[in-house]
């Protein structure tokens, strides 16, 4: 499958790279102290990429003895300062995009065209708007609102933020937790997937080349159960950010309680894509495969679940079958690729899980099955079809976070938009019409943090992402982000000589 004489170390040479250790603590790699080993696997051919000792709890505790000791600097710069130091980060950052492109590609399976394209782009435009967004860190204006006394409002950092991000984005959650926690004047333990390392590691030896401070960003390499739950309910940490799965993020959150620390949290979707019967039945169909299939469907806000208005609703199931046939899977690193594998044969095998058991009652059009031959060595699936569930079965259902779209008939724009809003989960959904009005009502009633009307699944660093429901609450991206990364403080003048003797008669009476 891998282009002839090219090993998966010659692709990115990560145990080069990493040498010194998978843990990036106060400005320098070391090596993790739990006394297990953990490896990086290339899900496109089973190889391994990169041994790395695990983060123990003892990492975790200097990782945020580090973010804590670089508080009171980083916090006390001006936006200026701050401002400065994140352009030369996205200065490093756009000079070392192939490093950053084929690292994600390796150690994800990500066609390197995708991470090339979107990832790493994506990443370089967040450093660069928060770099800006920095400078406007504002309060609110004085004014009189009690008698003689002057009041304004302090926006202020939190203090040492824990963080944990995901495998199916690793660089760009990373930077979606790092950018505005650290522009608004916190410092940062981000704990990554153990899966998917890479990318986090190089994005905070970049920041340490850009100048910023040692200690105000740190990785820690670890399990979930142990360096992700010390570092949740570590005393020093002041905030907890995690995106990944309900479950994990309940337990997360739960976890959080013991030190009352404030919580943001992106978790699952099960985004729908409502297709109206005056829709563009093509350009739908092109936005359902795109849409479902993106990062092999490994995204929470991916196209899961089709609805489509009952005159459309063959055509549409023919047509984009019939567009998911034309995929082409194969090596992330070759051009002509469109989808890579799964991030590991444990994933492939829950995803086919799914599949083989919606057979029983559903229609499976296309796709259903591993490839065989070459790519049978990596963890692909084809890109899969099913019709005709029932509303209340596991597939419409249940985050499968694979290459699988299910498409369901609907009468009723009423009915329609009911059913979009009939899973537990609320991140994202879009709508197809070619009518403003339905268009509109759609935005107001589907309840997801985003929708989208006539595309799916495009995002921006100025707008801001985040769920409802059990998708979670907080925003990433955006100024909104600030909002989860600062905290309001009341602050009140006495203009008076006499104010404070005044209130000491009202209350206490002449002493």
């Amino acid at each position: 499958m891998h282009n002839p004489g090219i090993a998966t170390s010659d692709r990115f040479p990560a145990e080069e790279r990493f040498a010194e250790g998978a843990q990036y603590i106060a400005g320098r790699l070391t090596r993790g102290s739990s006394g297990r080993t953990h490896a990086v696997v290339d899900p496109a051919s089973g190889e391994e990429v990169l041994t790395y000792e695990l983060a123990g709890t003892d990492d975790v505790d200097r990782a945020v003895a580090a973010a804590r000791a670089a508080f009171p600097g980083w916090a006390g710069a001006t936006p200026g300062e701050r401002s400065d130091a994140l352009h030369r980060f996205a200065a490093v950052l756009a000079d070392r995009a192939e490093d950053f492109a084929r690292a994600e590609s390796l150690q994800c399976g990500k066609p390197l065209k995708l991470t090339r394209e979107f990832d790493v782009p994506g990443t370089i435009d967040n450093a660069a708007f928060f770099a800006g967004a920095a400078r406007h860190l504002q309060g609110q204006s004085a004014g009189e609102y009690s008698g003689d006394h002057t009041s304004y409002i302090r926006r202020e950092p939190i203090g040492v933020v824990g963080s944990i991000a995901p495998w199916n984005y690793p660089l760009q959650m990373a930077a979606w937790k790092i950018l505005p926690a650290v522009a608004a004047g916190n410092t940062v333990v981000l704990k990554p997937a153990e899966l998917t390392p890479l990318t986090s590691l190089l994005f905070a030896q970049a920041a340490t080349d850009a100048g910023i401070p040692d200690g105000v960003i740190n990785i820690v390499t670890g399990t979930g159960r142990e360096a992700g739950e010390h570092l949740v309910g570590h005393p020093d940490v002041a905030m907890t950010s995690f995106t990944g799965s309900t479950a994990v993020g309940k337990r997360v959150a739960e976890v959080a309680t013991a030190t009352v620390k404030r919580l943001h949290l992106e978790l699952g979707g099960k985004a729908p894509f409502v297709v109206f019967d005056d829709a563009d039945l093509e350009a739908a169909a092109q936005g359902a495969v795109a849409g479902s299939l993106i990062n092999t469907g490994q995204d929470c806000t991916a196209a899961t679940r089709a609805y489509v208005q009952r005159p459309l609703y063959e055509a549409f199931v023919e047509r984009t079958a019939a567009l998911m046939e034309t995929v082409r899977l194969g090596d992330p690193f070759t051009a002509g690729t469109d989808l890579g594998p799964l991030i590991s044969h444990v994933q492939r095998d829950r995803v086919a899980g799914f599949v083989d058991r919606a057979r029983a009652y559903a229609r499976v059009v296309t796709g259903g099955e591993a490839p065989e031959g070459e790519l049978a060595k990596g963890a692909y699936y084809r890109p899969t079809l099913i019709a005709d569930a029932a509303q209340d079965s596991e597939v419409v259902q249940s985050e499968i976070f694979g290459p699988v779209l299910v498409v369901l008939p609907f009468d009723t724009d009423d009915e329609g938009l009911a059913l979009a809003n009939d899973t537990p989960y609320g991140l994202a959904a879009s709508a197809w019409s070619r009518d403003v009005y339905r268009a509109n009502r759609a935005t107001r009633e589907i309840k997801a943090g985003c929708v989208w009307i006539n595309d799916h699944i495009p995002i921006i660093s100025e707008m801001p992402h985040g769920g409802y429901k059990s998708s979670g609450y907080g925003k990433d991206m955006s100024a909104y982000s600030f909002e989860e990364y600062t905290q309001i403080k009341h602050v009140m003048f006495d203009n008076t000589a006499v104010a404070a003797k005044d209130w000491h008669r009202t209350v206490f009476g002449d002493r």
